[in-house]
């Protein structure tokens, strides 16, 4: 099937070439329509994940929210890797995994409003205002064609998206090893912390292009129904990045003002 690859390791063509050879287990064709509303349904998941851990952190329990947030981390990494080796599996799992990361991003937007509440009020109620602007926005420009995604669009961005990944993980190993960079922390609101910040928002923000146009070539190419599952999830992992993201580059801003 001529779909090509996502900036997203969840939404690949290979996934959606072998769901062409489960049509006997599929009941009906994937459609966009379809896709997003069991979107609409997954965000729902995860804002009931989040709403429960942010009201523990607010009712005095911030070691029942950081345990809730591990379990978030953990969880659904594990039930994202299902998802990826299972794709049939996602109408299953993907609720569990947007709950799981309702859990994380409650604990940890909870944690980061209480951080700047005096400094900066509302910080992720504009977290949240501004993700799904970009998203909408992100939407608008695919739909119209205002932004095409073309071969070299999808190379730029995937080659983005991998050298943040490897970025990342450096970072990772060497804080194991107690090299910490200071630019990195969400505290630290130098000018150098906030450009990486605006780099990775911006590039989160394309991926949502490649996931839309992924969605859309599944469809047209005729996946099954249960892909409307695994699209939805793809692009909920891309949603709740992009969150992340935003929520980091407000709190460098909150710290700059400081």
């Amino acid at each position: 099937m001529a779909i090509f690859k996502s900036g997203n390791p969840t939404l690949t063509e290979k996934i959606f070439d072998n769901s062409l050879t489960a049509q006997a287990n599929a009941q009906g064709i994937m459609s966009v329509r379809g896709t997003l509303n069991k979107f609409g349904f997954l965000m729902l998941m995860v804002i009931g994940g989040a709403f429960y851990t942010w009201h523990t952190y607010a009712s005095g329990q911030p070691q029942t929210t950081t345990t809730l947030m591990m379990v978030g981390i953990f969880g659904g990494l594990v039930a994202a890797i299902g998802i990826m080796f299972k794709p049939m599996w996602a109408g299953y799992i993907a609720p569990a995994y947007g709950i799981l990361e309702g859990l994380f991003i409650g604990g940890i937007s909870a944690i980061i409003n209480d951080m700047f509440a005096k400094n900066y009020p509302n910080l992720v109620l504009q977290a949240v205002g501004l993700t799904f602007g970009v998203a909408l926005a992100m939407f608008l420009l695919y739909s119209f064609r205002i932004i095409k995604v073309t071969d070299k669009l999808r190379s730029i961005i995937f080659t983005a998206t991998l050298g943040i990944a490897i970025f990342y993980g450096l970072t990772l190993i060497l804080s194991l090893f107690n090299v910490n960079m200071p630019f990195m922390s969400i505290t630290n609101g130098g000018m150098l912390g906030i450009g990486i910040s605006l780099f990775v928002v911006a590039v989160a923000a394309m991926n949502l292009l490649l996931d839309f146009d992924m969605i859309e070539r599944g469809a047209e190419q005729g996946a099954p129904k249960f892909m409307e599952w695994y699209g939805a999830f793809g692009l909920l992992v891309t949603i709740v990045w992009l969150y992340i993201e935003i929520l980091k580059l407000l709190s460098r801003f909150a710290s700059n003002r400081n």
